[in-house]
């Protein structure tokens, strides 16, 4: 596989000057307190994510007889509707093969941008060997989601731009899948800028960069499970693992809770939709997970393309892991007034009751006893202290809460 020359980041990027929107940094925000945090939106972009710009400049650099033969691709989801549309915009045939759990709206949104949908059952990597079935028996060209250097020159285009957009800028945190959006950035940054740190962002439940790095090979998890479904790959690239050992300072892990209270932070705070992946470079800053007190630095947010049915839970979850929502089960008498005394203190304490479900039960401590499950909106996680202590110091027994 051949090495990439800073030289094709440029080129990429007067190619992409006709369709791919060189999207504004935007900050300071106030999404940490302990360093500034600017944001490269790439949910912004016409398909609502970076990968628009890797698909399109891969499809622009082939060959007439390649272009003729259609192309194929595997993807999430993003990938597909960058490829579908740079397909569609150089009149080529693509065909596309998505995990069948992939959300309805990129699978939809990929159809709308023209492509044929193959779906596969499984996640990211059945797509892809499913697609490189197809390729050969096809005879389609197959446009890597993130092991190939024209693609990652494409994504390399994002390192530029913060660059001229944040002269000043100290690190910059981005998520990781296959590795393809890192290796461009990092490549591009630290070839121009060797001093800027650059981070790299993964899914606790899909670690493949991360292990691999750690252990010095590339490996295959036996299983993903993530939110996160952009990122969420079972093994990194060949070409995308030597750049990330190259050219990445560090990578970490978040959780999904920490996801969704990026996600849900976004939201309020930014007025800002992003998909899972798109916001684990967030959640690693808001986690305190890097070494960036007092630092300027640039995380990207890399796409958009949630499923509105989705994100109802997913704001729910980001609730409870910031502290604004949360359960609460207690063991009291079943006797005229007991709820009305727990409503009370609630009430004094500032808390806002969302639903109350009285239960009559043998698992009582008491023989005349109920269980008392009550759901309620908080401020965080101190305020959901000030009321279990303000229950407790009313002589009430908490048998249970769920805030995490």
């Amino acid at each position: 596989m051949q090495e990439l020359d800073i030289s094709e980041v440029f080129r990429a990027r007067e190619v992409l000057k006709e369709v791919a929107n060189e999207t504004r940094i935007i900050g300071p925000t106030k999404l940490a307190d302990y360093c500034q945090v600017y944001l490269k939106p790439e949910n912004l972009q016409l398909t609502g994510s970076f990968k628009l710009r890797g698909a399109y400049y891969k499809i622009s650099q082939l060959s007439e007889e390649e272009k003729a033969r259609g192309v194929i691709a595997c993807s999430a989801g993003n990938h597909a509707q960058g490829v579908a549309l740079g397909a569609t915009h150089n009149g080529i045939k693509s065909v596309i093969c998505l995990p069948a759990g992939a959300p309805l709206s990129k699978v939809e949104a990929t159809k709308g941008y023209g492509a044929e949908v193959c779906l596969v059952p499984g996640v990211y990597d059945d797509a892809y060997r499913r697609a490189i079935e197809l390729r050969d028996e096809k005879g389609y060209t197959f446009v890597h989601p993130f092991d190939d250097p024209l693609v990652i020159a494409g994504q390399g285009t994002i390192g530029v731009e913060i660059l001229e957009q944040m002269k000043d800028v100290e690190a910059v945190v981005v998520p990781i899948g296959g590795g393809g959006l890192i290796s461009g950035v990092a490549f591009a940054i630290k070839t121009l800028r060797p001093d800027i740190k650059v981070y790299g962002v993964q899914a606790d439940g899909a670690p493949s960069m991360k292990k691999a790095v750690e252990s010095n090979e590339r490996i295959c998890l036996d299983k993903v499970c993530t939110i996160a479904d952009g990122i969420s790959v079972k093994e990194p690239g060949a070409l995308t693992f030597e750049m990330v050992k190259q050219y990445v300072d560090d990578i970490v892990t978040v959780s999904d809770n920490e996801i969704a209270a990026a996600i849900l932070a976004l939201l309020e705070k930014q007025k800002m939709v992003a998909e899972g992946a798109g916001a684990v470079a967030v959640a690693a800053v808001m986690s305190h997970k890097l070494p960036l007190e007092g630092k300027k630095v640039c995380c990207l947010v890399s796409g958009g393309n949630i499923d509105v049915n989705f994100l109802n839970r997913v704001i729910t979850r980001g609730l409870a892991e910031s502290g604004r929502l949360v359960s609460i089960t207690l063991d009291l008498p079943d006797t005229p007034g007991a709820l009305s005394g727990v409503v009370n203190v609630i009430a004094e304490l500032g808390g806002n009751i969302l639903s109350v479900t009285h239960e009559r039960t043998t698992t009582s401590t008491q023989v005349n006893g109920c269980l008392l499950h009550i759901e309620m909106e908080t401020r965080n996680k101190d305020h959901i202290g000030a009321i279990k202590n303000g229950l407790t110091d009313r002589g009430y027994h908490i048998v249970a809460d769920y805030n995490r």
